[in-house]
Parts: structure tokens; C-alpha cells; sequence
């Protein structure tokens, strides 16, 4: 069978310890594989640790580890899949306040906001500031203001690459 591949990465910005092995066994589900991520200290939450890791696999393998991961208390996390030949790319990110967002990104990995979410911004919004908070929502802009002191604090981390074929 002839698949098509991208990928992505995973950045697991926070996690308390007692579930980082419990996101290791996710993600490698998942890719079908044992991993072991580096975890750091994130200084941007006291007590927690992050990680990150890239990976090879088939198209939908970001949408899969977003759902492995998805609801988990006090785990930030964003994933990111490339766009393919076959595929746009996306990214998800999950914050235990905000919950998931998923959009849809260019290969220069930049938020596309498809028309149906601008006509529903120009069709509800009576005015500026309804409008500001529509396409807010459709950038995800709150889950970017949450998430950006704990990328912040990981400027410079270890990186692995992890192939998943067939």
C-alpha cells in the first residue's frame, strides 16, 4: 500500500512528572514505538517538565497524537504536521483551561483561516471589536497568549527526530 508521508513535531510544553512516561507510551502508541523523550525542567511552571520530539509518518499522524493526548489535566501540549502533496498542514494546541485548537497551516507553517471562517466574522460581527474577536478566535489567539511563555522557556532545547514508515 502506497502511502503518503509529512512531518511534524510535538512540543509538550508542561507536564508534572507522574505523567511524563504516560505521554512517552501515548505519543508511542501512536507512532508505533518505544520513545524516550529528554525531559527539562520549564521554568515557566514550577514543578513541571517539558519535551519535544519530531517525527516521520503518515499523513493524519498529527490529528492522531492530538487525540492520543487530548484531554489530559495539566498537560500543554502543540503539534504540528507539514503539509504534504496530499495534505494541508496543521497545527493543534491544548491548554487544560482553553482545551484543543486545531487550524489549518501553509507550508511556511502559518494559520490559513478558511472563508467560511471570515464570512461567519463579517456575517456576526456588528462591530470592530466583535469582528477583532471572531478572527481572534479563528487564529487561535488565545491559546498563542497562553502558550507563549512556555515556548519562551524552550528556546534552545534538544530535539530528536523519530521515523515512523509503513
Amino acid at each position: 500500500m502506497n502511502k503518503d508521508f509529512t512531518r511534524g513535531v510535538v512540543f509538550v510544553h508542561s507536564a508534572p512528572r507522574s505523567l511524563c512516561m504516560h505521554v512517552e507510551w501515548a505519543i508511542g502508541a501512536v507512532l508505533d514505538q518505544k520513545i524516550s523523550l529528554e525531559w527539562t525542567a520549564q521554568p515557566a511552571q514550577e514543578g513541571t517538565l517539558r519535551a519535544e520530539i519530531s517525527w516521520i509518518g503518515a499523513v493524519g499522524t498529527g490529528a492522531q497524537l492530538a487525540s492520543q493526548l487530548h484531554g489530559w489535566e495539566n498537560l500543554r501540549y502543540e503539534i504540528t504536521e507539514d503539509a504534504s502533496r496530499v495534505s494541508d498542514g496543521g497545527r493543534w494546541s491544548y491548554t487544560p483551561d482553553l482545551g484543543i485548537f486545531h487550524a489549518q497551516t501553509d507550508v511556511m507553517g502559518n494559520v490559513v483561516v478558511p472563508e467560511n471562517r471570515i464570512r461567519l466574522a463579517l456575517e456576526h460581527a456588528d462591530d470592530t471589536t466583535e469582528m477583532m474577536r471572531y478572527l481572534n478566535l479563528a487564529l487561535g489567539s488565545a491559546w498563542d497568549e497562553e502558550l507563549e511563555p512556555f515556548r519562551f522557556a524552550g528556546a534552545g532545547a534538544p530535539i530528536r527526530w523519530l521515523h515512523r514508515v509503513g
